[in-house]
C-alpha cells in the first residue's frame, strides 16, 4: 500500500511529484524482470505504472501549487511508453521463439 502525504509527513506536492518519480524507477524492474523472463511480473509493474499515471494526470493545479508536477507527468508518461515498448517486444519475441521451437520439433517428426 502507498503510504499518503500525511502519513510521511510531505506536502501534497512534494508526494505527488514523489509518485511519478517511483512510477519512473519502476522501468528498472520492469526490465530487470523481462531479463530473468518473468514476464507476469514485468506486465503487472507496467500495469501499476499506468495506475499510477491515470492518478497524476487528474490533478489540474497550476505548477506554481504542484511544484512541476505536469512536467514530471509528461516525463513519466514518456517512459511508460518506452516500458511498454520494451514489453511489447519481449512478448513478440518469446512468441517467435516458442513458434520457432514448435516449427523445429515438427520437421524432426
Amino acid at each position: 500500500m502507498i503510504p499518503d502525504p500525511a502519513s510521511v509527513g510531505v506536502e501534497d506536492a512534494a508526494w505527488l511529484n514523489g509518485l511519478a518519480e517511483a512510477g519512473s524507477e519502476l522501468r528498472r524492474d520492469v526490465l530487470d524482470l523481462l531479463r530473468s523472463d518473468d514476464t507476469v511480473r514485468a506486465v503487472s509493474l507496467l500495469e501499476l505504472m499506468d495506475e499510477i499515471y491515470a492518478v497524476l494526470v487528474t490533478i489540474d493545479f497550476p505548477d506554481a501549487m504542484t511544484g512541476g508536477l505536469r512536467r514530471t507527468t509528461d516525463a513519466f508518461r514518456a517512459v511508460i511508453e518506452r516500458t511498454r515498448g520494451d514489453v511489447t517486444l519481449t512478448l513478440n519475441q518469446r512468441r517467435l521463439e516458442t513458434a520457432i521451437k514448435a516449427f523445429e520439433g515438427r520437421l524432426g517428426d
